[in-house]
């Protein structure tokens, strides 16, 4: 049988993956830096990326490593994990002999001038540049960072979109089973993406928005300045890839919490 790690099982999307995992028949294995109890088909094992404790000991016997552990706009903390955190776990996924390690990064990222994203490119590259078999999996937004992102500006009593900005919001289930579905194959040594099944404006997106959570809101229409603004409205952030998700933003809607 198969034998998976994923770094960064206790996230949003590392949920959805080791369930994917667990359903596909893999041995499951998760990192944790706390001490979880084993349940829904999965192992934990106590590592931690910034400082390399017991990343040895989890890796051990792992055939495929689904690396997911991140921690965005925490500034150091964020390249620790991201840049540190990769090396660390290379290092020992090459003593052990993995065999394929997957990687997701985020759509766009070589072509939006953002700090986070400059950080997961040079994380790509440690990969890429690596002693382990990789598969690079580029993803568009989730679901549900659109649904925070506007939720957060609501708390103001409006929203502000950029109309010419488009968006590909994806579900973490959609993307799990993707990436269930790459661990059962080789090393494709390639940067391919996935997204959601449509690209909306951020205009459209806010609309549904407010109607799935029946509020009344303002929304002004601002373009968004500079190099970003550019980019974004460039439509770096969505793409044609293909296979795609599912799940579609309105279905998204429908299903989740207020």
């Amino acid at each position: 049988m198969t034998s998976v790690l994923v770094t960064g099982g206790s996230g949003r999307l590392g949920r959805a993956v080791l369930e994917s995992l667990a359903e596909a028949g893999y041995e499951v294995r998760a990192t944790s830096r706390t001490a979880r109890p084993a349940g829904g088909g999965v192992r934990w094992a106590v590592a931690d990326l910034t400082t390399g404790r017991g990343v040895a000991a989890a890796v051990s016997g792992a055939d495929v490593i689904v690396h997911l552990a991140s921690a965005p706009y925490r500034g150091r903390y964020t390249r620790r994990v991201e840049l540190d955190g990769t090396s660390v776990l290379l290092a020992a996924a090459r003593e052990a002999g993995v065999r394929h390690l997957i990687y997701v990064s985020i759509v766009g990222v070589d072509r939006v001038p953002w700090g986070y994203f400059r950080t997961k490119v040079q994380a790509e590259r440690l990969v890429q540049g690596g002693p382990v078999p990789w598969t690079i999996v580029r993803a568009t937004q989730f679901h549900e960072f659109v649904a925070q992102a506007l939720r957060g500006m609501a708390r103001l009593g409006f929203l502000i979109v950029d109309p010419g900005i488009a968006v590909q919001p994806v579900d973490v289930r959609d993307l799990a089973g993707h990436l269930a579905a790459l661990a059962g194959r080789g090393p494709g040594g390639e940067v391919q993406e996935y997204g959601g099944p449509e690209s909306l404006t951020m205009a459209e997106a806010a609309a549904s928005w407010l109607r799935a959570r029946r509020l009344r809101r303002p929304v002004l229409r601002l373009r968004l300045p500079g190099g970003l603004g550019r980019a974004f409205r460039a439509g770096h952030l969505t793409t044609r890839a293909r296979p795609a998700g599912e799940i579609t933003w309105e279905a998204y809607l429908r299903q989740a919490q207020p």
